[in-house]
């Protein structure tokens, strides 16, 4: 079963929990990271984006930027902008987008969890990212930013959570600047409740699914096994065998699509190219009007100014296949790689990936202004279907699912340095 446990919190007052909040550091360039805290000298991308305090041609990933970053946590404790609450609390943080809420329980994972397949992923993670997120959790002492964890719905857990968001004002409430969302956070104060979530865990949740930060959870469990093997006392309670992660119930959350842009046709005309497709889509054009695909295994795709309906042939993918049946592994193996040639999506340079909260007016304007030469939109994987993945012990292809919104940073910090 799953252990999810209280922590003591590291926060910001009320007053300045909006402005220090932000988005994740892997969302944003450095550019972008620094417009976003311009006049802000207590946002948290001072911290998570410490290369925005460092000269212009530093390395982000050099010893400067993560003692920066280290330099500037103190700092932000030092000021008062960041305040450890005085007992281990659950959380509860609600984010709204389109009118809809989802309502999350901020906890501490284990990082035991991690290592015997409690904590389920769906995703490989590459080396060189754990390592960053691995040095900046090293340096800081702490889990800065939260990961992205779902479960399998439990009546009593959602009751509690609709008792406290009923009964109780939030501790922080507001709509975010940079991605237009509103964010609510209790802070879950009385011991008994406390305590009864902590047991709900561990009764009724027998495991636990990343859903968006495999490189934060891989780095955080990592450096948890480096510290037991430093600690000759180590007991299993110390706060490094713990990592901050928001638990949502699997039936609140909405994946949506993530969809796909290419460079060249691998030597085709438009043509050729859409005479391929038949082999293995219906194909119909739609003409110059947006079409977004409404089902499993039809897409959309933008080509020489028209709109195209693909509806993948009987044959074409296997529904008895956890990974065969998604939409990303038809289009893959039946374009990607056998039309155009792109055999790794990880390392293609003839490929990008666009969130579907960019809509897909971003697929016409890139095409439109000749950077790519056709853009595929697909229909969204469903939690069913991450969750399916995940049991079975299979990963997912690269840049499958796409969570909107995003978890803000710096509304709580889990601290691993034990006093």
């Amino acid at each position: 079963m799953a252990t999810v446990k209280p922590f003591k919190g590291l926060r910001p007052p009320k007053e300045v929990a909006a402005g220090l909040s932000c988005l994740p550091y892997d969302v944003m360039n450095s550019r972008e990271a620094a417009d976003m805290a311009k006049g802000k000298e207590f946002s948290l991308l001072h911290i998570t984006r410490a290369e925005i305090d460092c000269p212009p041609d530093v390395d982000v990933h050099s010893e400067k930027v993560y003692q920066k970053s280290a330099e500037n946590f103190r700092k932000f404790k030092e000021k008062g902008w960041l305040v450890p609450d005085e007992e281990p609390r659950f959380y509860i943080y609600a984010q709204t987008m389109n009118g809809r809420t989802q309502y999350g329980i901020v906890g501490c994972a284990a990082c035991s969890d991690y290592e015997n397949g409690v904590i389920k992923k769906h995703e490989l993670t590459r080396p060189d990212k754990e390592e960053d997120r691995m040095v900046h959790i090293r340096t800081n002492n702490a889990n800065l930013e939260p990961v992205f964890f779902s479960y399998k719905a439990v009546p009593e857990i959602d009751q509690i959570v609709k008792n406290i968001v009923e009964n109780q004002e939030p501790e922080y409430d507001f709509t975010a600047e940079d991605d237009g969302f509103g964010h609510h956070f209790w802070v879950i104060r009385d011991k008994d409740i406390n305590m009864k979530i902590e047991e709900l865990f561990a009764q009724k949740v027998p495991c636990t699914y990343v859903a968006d930060g495999h490189h934060r959870t891989a780095a955080a469990a990592r450096v948890g096994l480096e510290r037991k093997a430093q600690n000759p006392n180590h007991t299993g309670k110390e706060e490094y065998n713990f990592f901050m992660a928001v638990h949502f119930p699997d039936n609140q959350l909405q994946i949506i699509d993530y969809n796909r842009v290419v460079k060249d046709l691998s030597g085709l005309s438009e043509k050729d190219f859409l005479e391929k497709m038949t082999e293995a889509f219906d194909v119909v054009n739609m003409g110059n009007e947006t079409y977004k695909p409404s089902k499993l295994h039809e897409f959309s795709m933008y080509l020489g100014g028209n709109w195209y309906k693909l509806t993948a042939k009987e044959g074409t993918y296997s529904d008895k296949d956890p990974i065969g049946v998604l939409d990303v592994t038809i289009l893959s193996n039946h374009v990607l790689d056998k039309i155009l040639g792109i055999k790794d999506l990880r390392t293609s340079n003839r490929i990008d990936f666009v969130g579907g909260i960019r809509g897909l007016g971003e697929l016409e304007r890139r095409v439109d202004n000749g950077e790519m030469k056709v853009a595929f939109a697909l229909y969204p994987v469903s939690m069913q279907q991450l969750i399916d993945i995940a049991d079975t012990g299979n990963i997912m292809p690269p840049k499958t699912t796409w969570f909107e919104p995003k978890l803000r940073s710096g509304l709580v910090i889990h601290e691993i340095n034990d006093q």
